[in-house]
């Protein structure tokens, strides 16, 4: 069998093609990224004929895999875990459809490295009821894809694949099987499935629930998940994914004394853990994210005996495990790790030097400077760093720049600005947009356009080339969308430009266009 160095994403891809994948569709961010780049660049892939797409959002993403899923064929989602939110609606459904052959990968980012928020995705799977895998290493990460796809088929349910950031970035050897000939084409074996009127929502929602014996039996009789005795039975060990790993950190050789259960599938193998909880005398939950597995054992289990984690903080309910927390909650002592040089200090990230957000930023700054009162929403992308800058007053989630502004304008904020990327503005911005439209509401939208997804790395921005006639097509006046670009040079020109807008008494668009410097540097390269 071939052995080669991959990242944890780059498992998961390779798992993907191996597995005979036919088509990837997703939205990138940080840390799940690099999946579908992988995919998009094998030569083996397009040997294959996979088909490999960046998608408007994650709903559009996740609902071209469920046509793909109609047509008999295998498919992966992937997204970070905020973007989990955003396909909630055809999540949720596809659960109770019955999707088969449909892997939903979320990468989840405990400690916030490039996110809002440390949301765990296993509370989604739980809520959805359907079946879970959280690979603990990389080769486990390959050969789940293809478990994964068995048991969807298998089973008749999609699977929610969830991996934290330090798995999907870091890089182990992972042995590969032959790859596997895609799925040919099929039609639903229950045709009124995918119709979700209420007679057949009420009836598959029924089945989804009569499934979940089988879904507990695969957990139990996978062979993922495992329980591995020990010899000290003072305290019982629950890990999940990653965690187990962090364990083995603090015994050389794997020689952990204690029994554990180590989960990489979900539903819970509850015999497992009964089994460990009658031999130990108090219960240690390890897993990287929230407190998912200790609040469901505390519920079942009982009261008899103390079940400790991070609900009571014996591990800090923020941020990412690592193997120094876990061997504090063992009352273990920790390996002293470096202090950091004198010499180095805290950098905070800043736009690049040459970002076309700067010079827009510096525009927007001196008009806003005129207008005490006003304020500025921002939104997610690299134009996020103009709060060091002084030029945003907020950033909530993807798309909120134009609503915020629109509801803070319509009870007495002027003026009202909304700055948005052209990738974010694809994303999640022109429903937004039209609401301003639709309420005549007095807004300046400002849509940063730098010809990529700059933030995840340079992907294809889903409205490149076509702002102007999006926001025509809304409803926006013509002579009210305004073009500028960028530059020192143009600075009193684009002043102009904007104070124009910010008293006009109405919905403005200003389109700052230049592409991105680094994205311009690959270009010069090429």
């Amino acid at each position: 069998m071939k052995k080669i160095l991959l990242l944890g994403d780059e498992a998961i891809a390779q798992g993907f093609i191996d597995a005979g994948g036919s088509a990837i569709n997703s939205y990138p961010g940080t840390p799940s990224t690099q999946i579908t780049e992988y995919v998009i660049n094998s030569k083996q892939a397009k040997e294959q004929g996979v088909i490999a797409n960046w998608c408007a959002n994650e709903k559009t993403a996740l609902e071209a895999s469920l046509g793909v899923a109609y047509a008999g064929k295998r498919a992966m989602t992937c997204m970070k875990h905020v973007g989990l939110n955003v396909c909630g609606d055809p999540f949720m459904n596809a659960a109770i459809i019955g999707t088969k052959g449909v892997l939903i990968v979320v990468a989840d980012d405990p400690s916030m490295f490039s996110s809002q928020d440390e949301q765990d995705s296993r509370f989604y799977g739980h809520w959805a009821m359907i079946p879970m895998l959280e690979p603990s290493n990389q080769q486990e990460a390959y050969d789940m894809v293809h478990y994964g796809f068995e048991l969807s088929e298998q089973l008749g349910t999609p699977v929610l694949y969830r991996i934290p950031t330090r798995l999907a970035h870091s890089r182990a050897g992972v042995e590969l099987r032959p790859a596997r000939k895609q799925n040919e084409l099929t039609e639903p074996a229950d045709a009124k499935s995918f119709v979700l009127l209420p007679a057949n929502a009420k009836r598959l929602y029924r089945q989804l629930i009569d499934k979940q014996p089988a879904f507990t039996k695969m957990s139990e009789e996978s062979g993922f998940n495992k329980f591995i005795d020990g010899t000290d039975k003072k305290i019982g060990i629950i890990t999940t994914g990653i965690a187990y790993n962090y364990l083995m950190e603090n015994f050389p050789g794997g020689k952990c004394p204690y029994p554990v259960v180590k989960i990489t599938q979900y539903p819970l193998p509850y015999n497992m853990i009964n089994k460990l909880y009658d031999e130990c005398d108090e219960i240690l939950v390890l897993e990287d994210g929230q407190p998912f597995v200790e609040e469901q054992i505390k519920g079942f289990l009982g009261k008899g005996k103390k079940v400790r984690g991070r609900l009571d903080e014996t591990i800090r309910r923020d941020g990412e495990l690592n193997a120094e927390k876990v061997a504090k909650a063992l009352g273990m002592k920790a390996e002293a790790t470096l202090a950091v040089p004198e010499v180095v200090t805290n950098r905070p990230p800043a736009l690049c030097q040459g970002c076309p957000h700067v010079d827009s930023y510096t525009a927007l700054n001196e008009v806003m400077a005129n207008h005490k009162g006003g304020k500025v929403f921002g939104d997610i992308g690299c134009y996020t760093l103009g709060f060091n800058m002084g030029a945003i007053n907020t950033t909530v989630c993807m798309g909120a720049s134009i609503t915020m502004a629109k509801g803070a304008s319509e009870v007495g904020i002027f003026p009202s600005v909304a700055v948005i990327g052209d990738g974010t503005f694809g994303h999640s911005g022109l429903t937004g947009l039209m609401d301003c439209v639709n309420e005549k509401a007095n807004v300046v939208v400002m849509i940063l356009d730098n010809d990529i997804t700059a933030m995840t790395g340079g992907q294809p921005s889903s409205a490149h080339n076509k702002i102007r006639r999006i926001c025509e097509g809304l409803g926006v006046e013509p002579e009210h969308i305004r073009d500028i670009i960028p530059l020192p040079k143009n600075h009193e020109e684009n002043v102009k430009i904007i104070e124009e807008e910010v008293n006009y008494n109405g919905v403005s668009v200003i389109i700052p266009h230049r592409t991105c410097i680094v994205e311009l540097k690959k270009h010069i390269k090429k």
